[in-house]
This record gives C-alpha cells, sequence and structure tokens, in this order.
C-alpha cells in the first residue's frame, strides 16, 4: 500500500505540481513539488470519500427529508475551491521559515525535542500531535461563537438551512486564513513536519465532513463520548431558540467530545432541531451565490470589527451598518422555502 501510494504521488508530482510551479514561477526552496503533490492527491481523496461515501449516507438515514437540495449546490463550490486549493498546507510550507524561531534550525525538533521518546514511537507521536490540534481546534472554535466580528465570519457557515455532507467547508474564506493560520503556527511550534500536516488535516477534516453528513448516526451512550457523529454535531447547528436560550452553544469539538465533555458544552440526548440562524441578516446568506456570501461576510466583519460591540463576547444579531446587536432572545427568521422538515 505504502509502494502504491507513494508512486501515486511521483506521477501527481511529475504531471501537475512541477508543471504547475513553474507555471506560477514559484522558487524550487519555497514549495516542494513532491509536497504539493500529496496534499493534492489527499484532496481529491477527500473530495471522492464525500461524494462516494458521505453522501450516499444522507439517502441511507436522512436526518433531514428535503425536497429540494438547491440550497447545498453553493457548499458543493465551496468544497472543490477550499479542499483543492489546499490552504492549510500553503500556509504551513510559507511559514515554514519561521520554524527556526520557535523550535530551532533542524526540521523535526520541537515536540519531538522536548520529549524525545515520542521520536521512537511515530504513530503515538501522530496521535499526541492531532490531539493537541484537536484541542487548539475546540477553543478556536469556540472564539469564532464567542466573538462577535469572529462571528459576522463563521455565521456564513452556520447560515445554512440544510447542513450536509458538503457544508463543512462553507466559511468566510477570511475565516478560513484565520482558522489555517492559527493551525499552521500550531504545526511549527510543535515541528510537525509537512507530509504530517497535510495528514493531519486530512484526518480534521474528514471527522469534520462525516460529522456533517444528514444522516441519523449516532455511535451510541458509550461511543459517542468517544468520537463526534453526526447526531452530536447537528446539535452544534440548531437554530437558537427564544425559549432556551443558549441551548445552541454546544458541542464545539472537532474530533474528540472529551473537551465538551471536560469544559461543560457537550449536549446529549436532545431531539434533532431545525439548523440554520435566527438573525435575518445572516439567513439571508441562502439566498446568495458563493461571491454574494463572501461579501455579505465581510460587510458583517467590517461593521462588527469597527464597533466595541464587535470585541464584546456574546450572541449578536446584526443591525444598521452591520454593527452587532446583543441578542437578549432569538429573532425570527421568514418562513422557510426549501422544504426541510424534521
Amino acid at each position: 500500500m505504502g509502494d502504491a501510494w507513494r508512486s501515486i504521488v511521483d506521477v501527481a508530482s511529475a504531471r501537475v505540481a512541477q508543471p504547475l510551479l513553474a507555471a506560477l514561477q514559484v522558487p524550487a526552496e519555497a514549495i516542494s513539488a513532491h509536497e504539493l503533490a500529496e496534499s493534492l492527491v489527499i484532496a481529491l481523496l477527500q473530495v471522492a470519500l464525500i461524494a462516494f461515501v458521505f453522501r450516499p449516507l444522507e439517502s441511507w438515514r436522512p436526518a433531514e427529508r428535503w425536497t429540494d437540495r438547491r440550497l447545498t449546490r453553493v457548499d458543493r463550490n465551496y468544497t472543490l475551491l477550499v479542499v483543492l486549493g489546499v490552504l492549510p498546507l500553503t500556509l504551513f510550507l510559507a511559514m515554514t521559515p519561521l520554524r527556526g524561531v520557535f523550535t530551532g534550525p533542524k526540521t523535526g525538533e520541537g515536540l519531538l525535542h522536548s520529549i524525545p521518546y515520542l521520536a521512537q514511537h511515530p504513530y503515538l507521536l501522530f496521535g499526541v500531535y492531532y490531539l493537541v490540534f484537536d484541542f487548539v481546534y475546540y477553543w478556536m472554535h469556540r472564539a469564532q461563537h464567542a466573538i462577535p466580528w469572529w462571528w459576522a465570519l463563521h455565521s456564513l457557515h452556520h447560515s445554512q438551512r440544510q447542513v450536509g455532507c458538503w457544508t463543512n467547508h462553507r466559511d468566510s474564506l477570511l475565516d478560513g486564513v484565520l482558522e489555517s493560520a492559527i493551525l499552521a503556527s500550531v504545526g511549527i511550534v510543535l515541528g510537525v513536519e509537512p507530509a504530517e500536516f497535510a495528514l493531519l488535516m486530512l484526518a480534521g477534516e474528514l471527522v469534520q465532513d462525516f460529522s456533517h453528513v444528514n444522516a441519523r448516526i449516532g455511535f451510541g451512550p458509550v461511543f459517542d463520548k468517544v468520537i463526534v457523529d453526526p447526531v452530536f454535531h447537528r446539535l452544534h447547528h440548531m437554530r437558537a431558540d427564544a425559549a432556551r436560550p443558549g441551548l445552541h452553544n454546544c458541542n464545539f469539538s472537532q474530533a474528540f467530545p472529551i473537551w465538551d465533555i471536560v469544559f461543560r458544552t457537550g449536549l446529549y440526548g436532545e431531539a434533532a432541531r431545525p439548523t440554520g440562524v435566527s438573525d435575518p441578516m445572516v439567513d439571508a446568506d441562502n439566498a446568495q451565490g458563493l461571491v454574494g456570501q463572501q461579501l455579505a461576510a465581510l460587510r458583517r466583519f467590517w461593521g462588527a470589527v469597527r464597533s466595541r460591540s464587535g470585541w464584546q463576547p456574546g450572541d449578536v444579531s446584526f443591525g444598521p451598518g452591520y454593527a452587532p446587536v446583543p441578542d437578549r432572545g432569538c429573532r425570527d427568521i421568514p418562513t422557510r422555502r426549501d422544504g426541510a422538515g424534521l
């Protein structure tokens, strides 16, 4: 299997990555053609798994039955744009010269240098890396919901009323850059190799792709405390409910629910609820295409980052001039016309 993988990457490097880097006149020392090829192969694998494994699960046991899937089409475009754009790895490689500032001049230091025992156990080391990334992601995700200017961007992801297997990558591109920069920085501080970083990102993204699947799939009362499943994450996408304020602020974990359990943000045993947002301005994203959604998120961000309320943690809606308005209840969005129903 290892030989087959290396052969595929070698072919992609020779026929795709090297010509692409040459056409873009990228210096050889800036990005390795082999590493770029490996990331592209990984991206294609991810898209194939979504299309041919996760998507059929939605037809098998749908959590919601949709009579019209038009709202999901833009999410497929996001997936192709983000996954094939390999943004996290690109930023990681671009920031690699900073490695010496944090870990010393040699590749492979960082966490390896701090805990020499892990150097002899690469699978354990990979698991430790993943655990650290997952912990960072949990707190980053909570910040995306708590800080109004960041929510102005991240709310685009939550505006989707038909959460499904393509929804994971529906987000503001600026939000994606912020996420990628944080994760790339963590990788550099830890001393993660580029190939390892690509696999870490793939592992995280596949878990998230699966957790967004529109399917009634749970891992039971024991294993749903071990790994995030679609039932668990679907509650994270629920619309806010004025009758139960704060209920929607739950289930932030990417892969391991332990963080939600330890920090008391985990929600279990709740029936599936409608997904989306209760703020009409954010819900209006559903009437836009990809470009329109990006512009709307940037307008919200600019309105929030310039105002004092944009820096005060808490749930907000967006009012005149896109300024954040603290939510002391929930706004109602217009009647949904997408045919979704629980």
